[in-house]
C-alpha cells in the first residue's frame, strides 16, 4: 500500500510575472504591467497540480528561509501537498522572471537559489518517501546529479516520470528509467542534437528519443496535441481547443496529470489525453499554480466522464 500517489522531486520558485505587449529583443527595453508574484517552480507546480486533481502528493524540494519560501510552503499546504520533504535554508528561494505577451506565450529566466542546493544526500535522506510513493516525477531545475541519485534509489515497483526542462544531456541510466520521458519540441531538439535536423517531424522525434533508452516517450505539441511512443508504436493524442490566456505552468500541469493517471492504472495514451484536458484548462487562466484545475473542472471541459 502506498502513502502517496505521486512524489515530486524538483524546484520551488517564486514567479515574478510582468505582462508585455511584446517580448524585448537584445538590448531593448519595453514597458510592462504591474509586477505580480506567484508561487511557482516546476517541482512545486507539479505537486500542486496533482494535489488539485485529488492525488495524494508529496514534494521533495528546498526553499530559502525567506518570504518567498514561506509563500511556497503556504501554497503547497493549501493545495493539500505533504511538505514533509521540503527543506528550508542554505540559500535564498529560487526566483523565475517571466514575461507574458498578449497571446499567452511566455519567456522565463530562472535564478535557481536554494534549488541548486538540493543534493544527492538530501535524496538519500528521503528514501522512505520514495518507498511510500507509487510514481516519482522530476525535472531539471535541480542539479542533474540529484536526479541521477533519484534514479539510483528508486524502488523497483515505482514508476519514474521525467520532464528534462531546462534540457541538458542525460546519461543512459537516467534515460533508461524514464517511463515516460516528456518533452516539448525545444527539449526534443536539445536531446536529439544533430539527429533532430534530419528528422521528418514529431513522429521521428518520438522514435529517435525512444531509441535512446526510455521505456516510453511523450512529445507535447501545444495546440497540436501530443504524441505517445512506446514499444507498441506511436499514437497521437488530440489537443483540446481553448482560448489561451497564459501558458505559464501548462507543461507542469500536463506532466502532473499524466503521472497521476499512470499511477492509477491508465494506459500512456489515456493518461496523455487526461493531461491534455488538464493543460487546456490551465492555459485559460493567468498564473501557474492558481490556474491548475480540480478534477471536476477537467470533467466539465470533457463534457462528462472521469478525468
Amino acid at each position: 500500500m502506498y502513502d502517496y500517489d505521486l512524489l515530486v522531486v524538483g524546484s520551488a520558485n517564486a514567479d515574478l510575472v510582468i505582462g508585455v505587449e511584446r517580448r524585448p529583443g537584445a538590448g531593448e527595453t519595453v514597458l510592462g504591467s504591474d509586477l505580480a508574484v506567484h508561487p511557482g517552480g516546476k517541482g512545486a507546480n507539479q505537486a500542486v497540480a496533482a494535489a488539485r486533481l485529488g492525488a495524494r502528493t508529496a514534494l521533495l524540494a528546498r526553499v530559502g528561509d525567506d518570504a518567498y519560501g514561506r509563500l511556497l510552503l503556504e501554497s503547497q499546504r493549501a493545495a493539500g501537498v505533504d511538505t514533509v520533504g521540503v527543506l528550508v535554508g542554505g540559500a535564498p528561494t529560487g526566483v523565475a522572471l517571466i514575461t507574458v505577451d498578449p497571446s499567452g506565450d511566455n519567456s522565463i529566466v530562472v535564478s535557481p537559489g536554494a534549488n541548486a542546493r538540493l543534493t544527492p544526500r538530501d535524496v538519500r535522506a528521503a528514501t522512505s518517501l520514495f518507498h511510500a510513493s507509487r510514481v516519482v516525477s522530476a525535472q531539471l531545475e535541480i542539479p542533474v546529479e540529484t536526479v541521477e541519485e533519484v534514479v539510483r534509489i528508486l524502488p523497483p515497483d515505482t514508476r519514474f516520470v521525467l520532464n528534462p526542462s531546462p534540457p541538458r544531456p542525460l546519461d543512459t541510466e537516467v534515460l533508461a528509467a524514464c517511463d515516460p520521458l516528456i518533452v516539448n519540441e525545444h527539449e526534443a531538439k536539445v536531446l536529439l542534437g544533430e539527429a533532430y535536423e534530419v528528422a521528418s517531424g514529431p513522429e521521428d522525434w518520438a522514435r529517435l528519443l525512444l531509441a535512446k533508452g526510455p521505456r516510453s516517450v511523450v512529445v507535447t505539441l501545444g495546440a497540436g496535441g501530443a504524441l505517445v511512443a512506446s514499444s507498441e508504436g506511436v499514437v497521437r493524442v488530440e489537443a483540446v481547443a481553448v482560448d489561451a490566456v497564459d501558458t505559464t505552468g501548462a507543461g507542469d500541469s500536463f506532466t502532473a496529470a499524466l503521472a497521476w493517471r499512470l499511477g492509477a492504472g491508465a494506459s500512456l495514451a489515456e493518461a496523455a489525453a487526461c493531461a491534455a484536458r488538464v493543460g487546456a484548462v490551465a492555459v485559460t487562466r493567468r498564473g501557474a499554480q492558481e490556474s491548475f484545475p480540480t478534477a471536476d473542472e477537467v470533467e466539465a471541459l470533457r463534457g462528462g466522464g472521469a478525468a
